[in-house]
């Protein structure tokens, strides 16, 4: 099990899109360059003090590509610190090794983040090196020397943390919005089952009434006509969600379905329901996101808002859009982008974004948290 745990990490690779210099690397640069210099003015027994003042500054420079490049980047400043050690150990100095190199701590962090397993493993060995050099030649006694290597493992061990809650992240949003794309082929079997079977009934009873009553065999015509066109819109809007990621947690969902979540108050905190305006032409994948942005507003508010006295879910229709709005009254501090809420904030910003609509979420001034989702009547025509 331990030799397939080290060949998986030897496998890992490089993350992906690492990003590059910003501002804050310049200054850290620059902070360290300072101090260095500022050192090497103020240490006289430092040994060959311009040469190891202008060699030194190849590690801090380095930092510059420790994320882009960290295996590289770790060689080249491992190599000088290594080389002046090893210098001073054949010449019989004391090592010319700077304070100002524990700025170095980063690099092991980038390599553990950023870097493939293979990487890190190389990396790691070329680190150690000069430790090992320092615990044989420079003995320091038991304290500094485990707080050496602990200089070396923390920040490896902190790297690879992060790197691997990130990852987690991504997979958890990843599940989400294939999660999203399952529940909505049912919504699609459900539309077309519906639709299909109210142009069968009707072109039965045309069929039926055609010799007898031309007018009523008309009539079921352009009701299968009308029929067939909506089915046809549905189907493009909830196929063109499903090539880029949709959901739906079970078959359709009626906006009177609001009243059913929105329940009789006794559930705490209890949820308040308004609906205004125009919302009698809304199309059937809409009622949907409508009812299904509500209902995961609602379930993360009951989870996440502490201290919560009340939740509103408000829908207004006008003639192109039905905006869908939840907010409640506790902590505004509660959301956190890694918990469940944030997953379930990418699942409802995916539904509104591939119907063509938009979506905001956050905060409000002073107490609560408000979901906002503005959909098109018809969706989109994917």
């Amino acid at each position: 099990m331990l030799i397939n745990a080290l060949r998986s990490f030897w496998a890992e690779p490089s993350e992906p899109n690492p990003p590059h210099r910003v501002w804050r690397d310049w200054l850290l640069v620059a902070v360290l360059v300072a101090l260095a210099l500022l050192e090497v003015a103020t240490r006289e027994e430092l040994v060959w003090q311009p040469f190891s003042a202008v060699i030194q500054l190849v590690p801090i420079v380095a930092l510059l590509w420790r994320r882009t490049h960290p295996l590289l980047s770790v060689a080249v400043a491992w190599s000088v610190i290594a080389g002046l050690d090893i210098a001073a150990i054949a010449t019989g100095r004391d090592s010319p090794g700077l304070d100002t190199m524990v700025g170095m701590i980063v690099f092991p962090y980038a390599l553990l983040r950023w870097g493939s397993g293979r990487d890190a493993v190389i990396g790691l060995m070329i680190m150690s090196v000069p430790h090992a050099t320092n615990m044989v030649w420079f003995p320091s006694g038991v304290e500094l020397t485990v707080a050496s290597f602990a200089f070396l493992l923390f920040p490896s061990a902190l790297g690879a943390a992060v790197r691997f809650r990130k990852r987690a992240q991504a997979r958890a949003v990843a599940e989400a919005k294939l999660f999203e794309r399952e529940q909505l082929a049912r919504e699609l079997h459900d539309t077309v089952a519906h639709h299909v079977s109210a142009i069968a009934i009707q072109a039965e009873a045309g069929w039926a009434l055609a010799a007898s009553d031309p007018e009523a065999s008309a009539r079921a015509l352009k009701t299968i006509k009308t029929e067939a066109s909506q089915t046809l819109t549905e189907m493009r809007t909830i196929i063109g969600v499903l090539r880029q990621g949709e959901d739906e947690h079970s078959p359709h969902k009626r906006l009177s379905d609001l009243e059913r979540l929105a329940g009789n108050g006794a559930q705490r905190p209890p949820i308040e329901l308004e609906m205004w305006g125009k919302l009698d032409d809304v199309a059937p994948s809409i009622q949907t996101a409508v009812f299904r942005i509500a209902q995961e507003a609602t379930t993360n508010a009951r989870r996440h808002a502490r201290r919560a006295t009340g939740i509103t879910i408000r829908v207004e229709g006008d003639s192109r859009n039905v905006v869908v709005t939840v907010a409640d009254d506790g902590d505004a501090s509660y959301f956190d982008p890694g918990s469940s809420a944030g997953y379930g904030l990418v699942g409802m910003n995916e539904r509104a974004s591939l119907h063509g609509g938009s979506f905001d979420a956050g905060p409000n001034q002073g107490r609560g948290w408000t979901v906002k989702a503005v959909l098109p009547k018809q969706g989109s025509s994917g």
